[in-house]
């Protein structure tokens, strides 16, 4: 079975720096893009930041350019949102999810086959 299980998050300071990691089984990572969404309280599930197959590409939501950095480890099957320079409107859950389709930027919520858990970012301060 395909499982996908985020850890890292926390509470931090506004400001401060939090890495997530996404751990992946039961798949074929390197043939998956990969990507990071959020929901934010009393808000839509959005698309942060996604990460094609190779890693070669990498896009981003306007809000967290400059700031987030997506990463992949396909030896490792593991893919890492590194987050600096947190603010408030950055508290969320944050899920990590994965993706059989090849797209151009962030790509559509209904491209992801696998989503993870969730794991809870509260920037406070």
């Amino acid at each position: 079975q395909v499982q996908l299980v985020e850890s890292g998050g926390g509470l931090v300071q506004t400001g401060g720096s939090l890495r997530l990691s996404c751990a992946a089984s039961g798949l074929t990572f390197g043939t998956y893009s990969m990507g990071w969404f959020r929901r934010a309280p009393g808000k839509e599930r959005e698309s942060v930041a996604a990460i094609s197959w190779s890693g070669r590409s990498t896009s981003y939501k306007a809000p967290v350019k400059g700031r987030f950095t997506i990463s992949r480890d396909n030896a490792n099957n593991t893919v890492y949102l590194e987050m600096n320079s947190l603010k408030p409107e950055d508290t969320a859950v944050y899920y990590c999810a994965a993706s059989s389709r090849v797209f151009a930027g962030l790509g559509p919520r209904d491209a992801y086959n696998y989503w993870g858990q969730g794991t809870q970012v509260t920037v406070s301060s």
